[in-house]
């Protein structure tokens, strides 16, 4: 069992940044696949940025491209999410998650799910 928990989260005016982090504690943290998943009110659950375990290969939304970097830290245990130039449609709970491999990182493939944090970005 793998249980992540995401810090970070908060309010901040559109254009500025933030960073995410996610600790993950309980069985081998590597090897997995981690990142994260948004949801804004009244919308689906959306993939946003993955990993690797080695790092070497990362997946980024259209959306994000550009403004929001992902890396992790195998020796914490630590997957982080800095994001730049913030718009008020990044409002939304962020969700670390982990997965198998990257190629898995979507909604079925999910294994652990953290409980979210919020980041809400005002105009």
């Amino acid at each position: 069992q793998v249980q992540l928990v995401e810090s970070g989260g908060g309010l901040v005016q559109a254009g500025g940044s933030l960073r995410l982090s996610c600790a993950a504690s309980g069985r081998t943290f590597s090897s997995v696949a981690m990142g994260w998943f948004r949801q804004a009110p009244g919308k689906e659950r959306e993939r946003v940025v993955a990993i690797t375990w080695s790092g070497g290969s990362t997946y980024y939304a259209d959306s994000v491209k550009g403004r929001f970097t992902i890396s992790r830290d195998n020796a914490k245990n630590t997957v982080y999410l800095q994001m730049t130039s913030l718009k008020p449609e990044d409002t939304a709970v962020y969700y670390c998650a982990a997965s198998v491999g990257i190629a898995s990182f979507d909604h079925h493939g999910i294994l652990y799910w953290g409980k979210g944090t919020l980041v809400t970005v005002s105009s």
